[in-house]
């Protein structure tokens, strides 16, 4: 099993900027491909953003609400994945949820390839 803590989240202003930080423990070094998504009230999760952790290692899927926008980054020695989010907009007010593929390669931008995920942080961006 793997184990997800995210931190980060708070009450910002349009445009400002934010950064999460997810920390991997348990079996992080089996690891495949960790993932940000979020869910804003009344809405399905989302795909945010993915790195490629023991397989691709290091490659990066976004969405498009996102590019050039958000980027996602790792450290591998703390087993912990980044999320910085740049310009920020009120459409990105949700809870974001750090997820882990473990034991196998499955789809980075659905939820269905995540197999653990963390408690949820949630980013409110006022206009």
């Amino acid at each position: 099993q793997v184990q997800l803590v995210e931190s980060g989240g708070g009450l910002v202003q349009a445009g400002d900027s934010l950064r999460f930080s997810c920390v991997a423990s348990g079996r992080s070094f089996n690891v495949y491909t960790m993932g940000w998504f979020r869910q804003a009230p009344g809405k399905e999760r989302e795909f945010v953003a993915a790195i490629g952790w023991r397989w691709n290692a290091g490659r990066t899927y976004y969405a498009d609400s996102v590019k050039g926008r958000f980027t996602i980054s790792r450290d591998n020695a703390k087993s912990t994945v980044y999320l910085q989010m740049n310009s920020l907009k009120p459409e990105d007010t949700a809870v974001y949820f750090c997820a882990a593929q473990l034991d196998k390669v499955g789809p980075q931008m659905s939820m269905v390839g995540y197999d653990y995920w963390g408690q949820g942080t949630q980013v409110t961006v006022s206009s």
